[in-house]
């Protein structure tokens, strides 16, 4: 409804509506500084002196980080095997070292006492052919070319290439022709095989 001509409100409405307006001044300040109060109280409690410190979040790494780190943990498990492999060799080879060294040792003194033993079985043949000689050189020509008819050329030029040259002259003299012929041309043969002084001396 209109109001009329020279109408005027009464005191108390106006008071009303002052304090409805202060009444919601005052609560919005409050609401603002309320949350900026608690906002700088959380901010004073972190920095306080003897305020828990709140561990940061570890992440978890990515899966490619990860499947390095089980690599890396692979190639070294490996290394490990392998380092015992070369250290298990190396102990072979050393053993097998050793083991060769010995026999060595062993073929040199085998060898060593062989060459002894050839040696003093060629001593010992010689002596038995110097005996030989020295038998065949005291019978009867006659007696020793009939012996000597009976070897190989080969075997009874040897003991006529030792005898004294008028012991050996006597035997061949008692041989039948085509024998001493033969033990001839093996004589000339071997002293071939001679230097002469005319070689020694150039």
């Amino acid at each position: 409804m209109a109001l009329q001509a020279g109408y005027r409100p009464r005191k108390w409405v106006l008071r009303i509506i002052v304090l409805l307006l202060v009444s919601s001044g005052v609560l919005r300040l409050t609401g603002e500084t309320g949350t900026v109060l608690a906002k700088e109280m959380a901010d004073i409690g972190r920095e306080a002196p003897g305020a828990t410190d709140v561990e940061p979040m570890i992440c978890p790494p990515g899966s490619e980080i990860a499947e390095m780190m089980m690599e890396i943990k692979a190639r070294d498990s490996a290394l490990v095997s392998r380092k015992a492999e070369l250290e298990e060799l190396e102990n072979k080879l050393a053993a097998a070292r050793v083991e060769i060294e010995s026999k060595i040792e062993v073929m040199v003194e085998t060898e060593t006492a062989l060459a002894a033993t050839m040696a003093m079985a060629n001593s010992a043949a010689e002596n038995d052919l110097l005996q030989l000689t020295t038998l065949y050189e005291s019978m009867k020509p006659q007696d020793a070319a009939v012996l000597f008819a009976e070897m190989d050329p080969e075997f009874s030029s040897g003991f006529l290439a030792r005898m004294r040259p008028e012991a050996a002259a006597a035997i061949m003299a008692g041989l039948e022709p085509q024998t001493a012929y033969a033990i001839s041309v093996i004589l000339a043969g071997r002293n071939a095989e001679v230097p002469t002084n005319s070689i020694i001396t150039q």
